[in-house]
């Protein structure tokens, strides 16, 4: 499709009309509305008619300032308040993953029930101990 100097007079009488892209290009066919938007701006074409707008412009609402809480959420997912441990009560049997800044007073280990010959519970194991293979995987993505 080329443009012809009667199938630009349409356009410039269509986009004066206040005629979207779309509607443009499906009047003179065999063209898409990106190639109407790249030929009116290549024209230099502006000042179209506004369409009138069914909807009147609504009064904007006056913004609330108001600061916003950050809560906390638990880093894992159901970690009950009974399992949670300090550093003096963990023992071989308790998960040691630590959770949150130790130098807060928040601070706690997970404490669930340990793999057997590993210091974490089966949910932190599965984040701690990755196969090689996974780790390299998610390097190459990186780079």
């Amino acid at each position: 499709m080329t443009w012809t100097d009667e199938r630009v007079e349409t356009l410039k009488k269509l986009w004066a009309e206040g005629l979207s892209a779309s509607q443009i290009a499906a009047a003179l066919g065999g063209v898409t509305r990106n190639a109407v938007i790249g030929k009116v701006h290549r024209l230099g074409l502006s000042g179209r008619a506004k369409a009138p707008s069914s909807a009147a412009p609504r009064p904007r609402k006056p913004r609330v300032h108001s600061h916003m809480l950050r809560v906390s959420r638990p880093s894992i997912r159901g970690n009950p308040l009974g399992q949670r441990r300090t550093l003096l009560e963990l023992t071989e049997e308790t998960c040691r993953w630590p959770i949150g800044d130790p130098g807060q007073p928040d601070f706690f280990f997970c404490g669930g029930q340990t793999i057997t010959g590993l210091p974490y519970c089966a949910y932190h194991s599965r984040v701690a101990y990755q196969p090689p293979n996974m780790r390299r995987d998610r390097r190459q993505f990186r780079g």
